[in-house]
């Protein structure tokens, strides 16, 4: 057991930000643990907060103090020649700062990095830095002293090859620069969320973290939805403003509001008693958990989540199913669910075994009176035994069914 839930869960972390002078303060780590390294993070003058969540998108300053990174955010209007000093003299002052020797930093553009870029040899606790740039700055871009990772908006015309201490990735469909940036037209959600995977995988190595156990995290959260089944205990391991999209369906909840009502109404209670998931592989990355795993239910209940509409069957269903988990510091920030729904149907015996086929069959004419029909290529538990046992099931059996004649 985890916790006793007999008892409210912890309280979300609340953001607590220090003005250190006009355009720059520092935010501690949101985050259960409550501590970890310091992060400098460089970006253009914005009239937005900068603790905004915008549709469930956290400022740069919110989302890396959710990372449990303690954040001095500098705006470009108070760059100064000692600008590093008194924000890395801020960051050790911290007590939330664990450790103090090692910090990191991310500059948002690349005109700000040529700004940037001069002052970093009056400092010796900067261990890496990241920067955002579009392809017509890359060679006009500073060299860096430290280690360096580069994202570009387009493509680059370099051919170096990618080491551990100098990394280069382009994006080719960003609009431009300011694509991880939120708040503004230009920015994206799925490549910024790419681009920082790859900034914790670069930086973290160089700072000593911060590390977590994000698969305790994980099967924290999993023992509160399939176990002890509290929604308030499950909302209590995610984010400020997470989400859950189960992608067959559709179904989940975007933002905290949306999701704990999904999770009381639409999830953890809607889970057959005998449910359980069966792990078959595991994948645990630099902020992510991807599992593969098998639902096993009784359908003796509705689970509008899975199958919405449908009303009891009493069948029993194996359900080969893949999480992709992102994992924001030491609390969930998204699930990704995904499983074939033709197999869920078929094993409730709601898929018929053959369709009628309404498109012309090459080089061949249906008969007067005769109409086509094709066999559903969709298997059911057997989908849950070849991915518990390879060999269980033969290969390619499908590729025997073929277009069928029969009768109006």
């Amino acid at each position: 057991m985890y916790v006793d839930i007999s008892k409210p869960p912890p309280p979300l972390p609340v953001p607590r930000c220090t003005t250190i002078s006009p355009g720059v303060c520092l935010l501690q780590p949101l985050s259960h643990r409550g501590t970890g390294p310091g992060m400098i993070i460089v970006v253009p003058n914005s009239t937005q907060s900068n603790l905004s969540i915008i549709d469930g998108v956290p400022s740069p300053l919110i989302k890396w103090a959710e990372e449990s990174y303690t954040v001095v955010e500098i705006q470009e209007g108070a760059l100064s020649a000692d600008i590093l000093q008194r924000a890395i003299k801020a960051i050790s002052e911290s007590e939330s700062c664990v450790p103090k020797d090692k910090v990191g930093l991310v500059v948002y553009s690349g005109r700000l990095w040529n700004i940037v870029a001069p002052l970093l040899s009056s400092t010796a606790e900067i261990s890496g830095a990241v920067i955002y740039a579009s392809s017509e700055e890359e060679l006009s871009l500073s060299t860096s002293p430290i280690p360096c990772l580069i994202h570009l908006s387009g493509t680059s015309s370099s051919t170096r090859d990618n080491t551990p201490t100098n990394r280069l990735y382009t994006y080719p469909s960003a609009k431009s620069s300011t694509f991880a940036l939120p708040f503004q037209n230009d920015f994206s959600y799925s490549l910024e969320a790419l681009s920082h995977t790859r900034n914790l995988t670069f930086l973290k190595p160089l700072m000593n973290g911060p590390y977590f156990d994000l698969e305790q995290i994980w099967d924290e959260h999993t023992y509160f939805e399939f176990e002890n089944r509290s929604v308030e205990w499950t909302m209590s391991t995610m984010v400020q403003e997470p989400y859950v999209n189960h992608i067959p369906t559709m179904t989940g909840g975007v933002g905290r509001e949306k999701l704990s009502h999904f999770y009381a109404n639409h999830f953890i209670f809607k889970n057959p008693a005998d449910a359980e998931l069966e792990v078959i592989s595991r994948t645990v990355g630099i902020d992510r958990v991807v599992d593969e795993f098998i639902y096993k239910i009784t359908h003796d209940c509705e689970v509008d989540w899975l199958i919405p509409g449908i009303p009891p069957t009493g069948k029993k269903i194996q359900v080969p199913m893949t999480a992709i988990v992102n994992i924001r510091g030491d609390r969930l920030y998204h699930e990704h669910i995904a499983w074939d729904q033709g197999t869920v149907l078929h094993q409730l015996d709601l898929m018929p075994e053959y369709l009628p086929f309404a498109y012309p069959v090459p080089g061949v004419e249906a008969k007067e009176g005769k109409r086509f029909e094709i066999k559903v290529p969709v298997a059911g538990v057997r989908t849950a035994t070849k991915m518990r046992d390879r060999n269980a099931v033969e290969s390619n059996g499908f590729f025997e069914f073929k277009v069928r004649e029969v009768d109006n």
